[in-house]
């Protein structure tokens, strides 16, 4: 039951991904004006954050669907929505009131800190199954149980 569990967490928690991402790589320009709306890193680092963001997020999302080199695609997965939730409760902290930039946009939005709450409930829901994928990588209809099944020792060798 757990390995169905896994699956599904995988395909969720990878289509997510690989939604936020594309939807930033159609414009990397607006990638890098939402990281620079959190004001949290330097000038400097966050225009190579905002273009490679939407690369890892693609690629971390495939991994998971694909359900290959799982448990590592889980560990970013996880470490990306400690930083998303933090990122955003600092914002929310601080008073500002800017769109999160998950799925594409960013920037002002008068209305964004009425759906703080929900935006770090939904983070912490994925980084939970995240967390879970990183426990149990090893599940149904995957890469990694075709790439690197274990085969039964043969005897007497």
């Amino acid at each position: 039951m757990k390995e169905w569990l896994g699956l599904v967490a995988r395909v969720v928690v990878g289509c997510v991904w690989i939604y936020a991402g594309a939807s930033k790589l159609l414009d990397p320009a607006q990638s890098v004006a939402a990281v620079r709306a959190y004001q949290l890193l330097p000038g400097d680092l966050a225009q190579p954050v905002g273009q490679l963001l939407p690369v890892i997020e693609v690629v971390v999302g495939a991994m998971l669907v694909l359900g290959l080199l799982t448990r590592g695609a889980a560990v970013l997965s996880s470490i990306l929505f400690v930083a998303f939730i933090v990122g955003i409760a600092t914002v929310w902290a601080r008073g500002m009131t800017i769109d999160c930039g998950c799925f594409g946009g960013g920037g002002y939005d008068p209305d964004a800190a009425s759906r703080y709450p929900w935006e770090i409930a939904r983070d912490a829901v994925l980084l939970l199954a995240s967390v879970f994928l990183v426990w149990l990588p090893s599940t149904r209809l995957s890469l990694d149980s075709l790439l690197f099944r274990r085969t039964p020792a043969i005897e007497g060798s």
